[in-house]
């Protein structure tokens, strides 16, 4: 049996600009939410580094960097799956990372020589693993449901990858980081 090409599963579903908003269906729904975890993907690979620069564990900046390698991998899942749909790679600016993002900042900001920096980091880090996780999972259910087979693959690489780090950022964070923090 022959499968259908990614493409071919939207073939029913491309978005005609004269749609209006209660006519949109799952794939432009998909595809905007494509949209925004690209957009999130670049602001998360930005900020990675600043926030390893302003750890003060070794693991910690460790973790961070290692993200940031493999949030690279991750953008260019995005991009194919762009790719297999026929539509360009472009983000649709994310509020939600945005405030995510910010709050890591603020933290850098007041807690900047503090023991508890450290501590605030992993919560913002968590933060973004949860905005992703969630995103990733909601993605990939949908492109089960759009018969998005290629589709659903790479996304589930990378939301193995989000939990894999989210488990990761939590053993840093029970086996020092918070006890570090408290402990000052």
């Amino acid at each position: 049996m022959m499968r259908p090409s990614l493409s071919a599963g939207l073939s029913n579903h491309i978005p005609s600009p004269e749609r209006t908003m209660a006519e949109k269906d799952l794939s432009e729904l998909f595809v905007d939410t494509l949209k925004d975890i690209y957009y999130a993907e670049k602001q998360i690979y930005k900020s990675l580094p600043k926030m390893a620069k302003a750890a003060n564990s070794d693991q910690l900046r460790a973790a961070f960097e290692k993200h940031h390698d493999e949030t690279e991998g991750q953008i260019e899942r995005l991009e194919k799956i762009f790719e297999l749909l026929g539509k360009p790679a472009r983000g649709k600016k994310c509020d939600a990372i945005e405030g995510i993002l910010d709050e890591g900042k603020e933290i850098m900001d007041e807690y900047k020589g503090s023991p508890a920096l450290d501590a605030g980091l992993l919560a913002a880090a968590q933060a973004v693993e949860h905005y992703e996780i969630s995103r990733y999972g909601t993605l990939k259910a949908w492109a089960e449901k759009l018969g998005l087979n290629q589709a659903v693959s790479l996304l589930d690489e990378t939301l193995q990858q989000e939990k894999k780090t989210d488990a990761d950022l939590t053993k840093i964070a029970e086996s020092a980081v918070n006890v570090e923090a408290e402990a000052a």
